[in-house]
């Protein structure tokens, strides 16, 4: 970890520090765990802490592109995590990981993550940003956009109003950040991206129907996650993330986003599916 000081919030030191995984053995590291009110250890958490123990496993010039996980079982935000990485392949360009996250002796997630070298390539495009309010006309405009969905938590979120008038919309845009300046180390903002990307985004299934995320009788939880990285970005800075939910039937419910950066650059993607089933009696 970068010994540059960061000034800032008690929260993302301790956040930051969450990250910084203690290792056991060459493929065998351990995290700490946070509680953020949740019923369950947050997803987010055991995803950042995931890519970190994978990237310790890999050469610093092969940078993250993706991490496909499951979550297989609740887990517990008072317990540390151990993380077992696999060394599935080295190659020439591409290096594989694969990743268990384990409390209690039993699997609760696992995923794999893959690296590459960078490259430079005449095929590139991408779907441009969005056409939205910026954070500070946000605020101007409206002075309690700003909210965390967690208390004492160092995420900052400004949700925008819809873009298409249609408030049950499955379509969600807003803008996060973490509230302190962070040290520069690319690897610790792309762990904190993978962190961060689990906020809101299945919530998204949601708003079609007007079930809110504290309704006792929803029954939610992720199932599985995916995250693509296309380029580097600092996440101490306001990122836009546009979240879709194509889809839910069967008690489930997919949700896919695009985060951008302020100058227009797609920085990632991410899909998820989980489970969205509503009682008829509540059930938390």
């Amino acid at each position: 970890m970068n010994d540059e000081p960061m000034p800032g919030s008690d929260a993302l030191g301790r956040l930051v520090a969450l990250l910084d995984l203690e290792p056991l053995e060459d493929t065998l590291f351990r995290g700490q765990s946070q509680d953020l009110g949740l019923p369950q250890l947050y997803g987010g958490q055991v995803l950042g802490q995931a890519l970190a123990a994978a990237t310790h496993t890999v050469p610093e010039e092969r940078r993250p592109h993706s991490q496909h996980g499951y979550f297989l079982r609740p887990g517990d935000p008072h317990r540390p995590v151990v993380y077992q990485v696999d060394k599935v392949r080295d190659g020439g360009s591409f290096t594989t990981r694969r990743v268990t996250a384990i409390q209690k002796g039993r699997p609760i997630f696992f995923c794999s993550a893959s690296f590459q070298l960078a490259e430079a390539s005449p095929l590139s495009h991408q779907q441009p940003m969005p056409e939205v309010l910026s954070p500070e006309a946000l605020l101007e405009k409206n002075a309690a956009a700003r909210h965390s969905s967690f208390i004492g938590h160092p995420s900052q979120f400004l949700l925008l109003p819809s873009q298409t008038g249609d408030e049950q919309a499955a379509r969600r845009y807003l803008w996060f950040r973490f509230d302190a300046t962070l040290p520069a180390t690319p690897s610790l903002h792309r762990h904190l991206l993978s962190y961060a990307s689990d906020f809101n985004l299945l919530t998204t299934a949601l708003l079609p129907h007007g079930v809110a995320f504290s309704d006792p009788r929803l029954q939610i939880a992720s199932l599985d996650h995916a995250l693509w990285l296309h380029a580097d970005a600092r996440v101490d800075d306001w990122l836009l993330y546009v979240i879709d939910s194509p889809w839910a039937g069967n008690a489930r419910g997919l949700a896919q986003g695009r985060i951008y950066r302020r100058d227009g650059q797609l920085v990632a993607s991410t899909a998820q599916e989980g489970l969205t089933r509503l009682h008829d009696a509540p059930v938390r």
